[in-house]
């Protein structure tokens, strides 16, 4: 994604910067014993690792835009299923560049040609099954983890395409057509989770690289995004 780089750092920024406040505020001038209290009571419960599972419910921004749910099996282990929409505006060229694929050129008429004018995308629906292995990153700062994993990808896109047909004698018409697509793939997770609030939420932060198995085998892209769930 072109905005992928600034954007994460941006937001781990902002991750680190809430981090301090959560703490300043958290050992200001309470007592050792009313800051175990309030901390007790109003952190993210993912930080008591004597409870697992955990669940997680929440949106993601980016690529794909997507609600999405997480059960945390253990200090380590989690599963993460993600639903939502592709930011189509990102694969403008790569639909042009599958235009050839798509139309059918049997149908021609002797000296006849088609060339692309435009896309746009009716609909583009992604739902994602994610195994994380996570590690405490307490050392950077409290309530942060790293995460890594796989998963599996599907993606379902309406399409439709405006051309320009041209005919002998230089007469030209626009037309368009409609193509369903579906794909599938692997993903390969990497992220941060920031959970060390005064209330039950968690903050994440990951990058994704997609591999198509089904309908482009081999071909490979950035994805990514940033998102809040809360925790019970």
């Amino acid at each position: 994604m072109h905005f992928s780089k600034p954007f994460i750092l941006t937001a781990f920024y902002l991750l680190l910067a809430s981090s301090a406040f959560s703490q300043k505020g958290n050992h200001g001038t309470k007592s050792a014993y009313t800051r175990t209290r309030f901390n007790a009571k109003l952190l993210c419960p993912v930080s008591d690792r004597s409870k697992y599972p955990y669940q997680g419910v929440g949106f993601k921004l980016g690529d794909p835009f997507a609600l999405t749910y997480k059960i945390y099996l253990s200090k380590h282990f989690s599963l993460a299923v993600d639903v939502g929409k592709a930011s189509s505006g990102l694969y403008n060229r790569y639909y042009h560049e599958k235009f050839e694929e798509d139309i059918v050129n049997d149908t021609l008429s002797t000296g006849a040609s088609i060339q692309y004018l435009t896309n746009s995308v009716k609909s583009d629906w992604v739902g994602e099954l994610k195994f994380l292995y996570a590690i405490d990153a307490k050392k950077i700062s409290p309530g942060l983890q790293i995460y890594a994993g796989l998963g599996i990808q599907a993606k379902v896109t309406k399409l439709e395409y405006a051309y320009l047909y041209t005919r002998e004698m230089m007469q030209s018409t626009v037309g368009s057509f409609d193509r369903n697509r579906f794909t599938a793939g692997q993903t390969t997770i990497v992220g941060i989770e920031y959970s060390y609030f005064r209330l039950p939420i968690s903050a994440f932060i990951e990058m994704e690289l997609f591999t198509d198995i089904v309908r482009d085998p081999g071909w490979q892209r950035f994805q990514g995004g940033i998102g809040l769930r809360y925790i019970f």
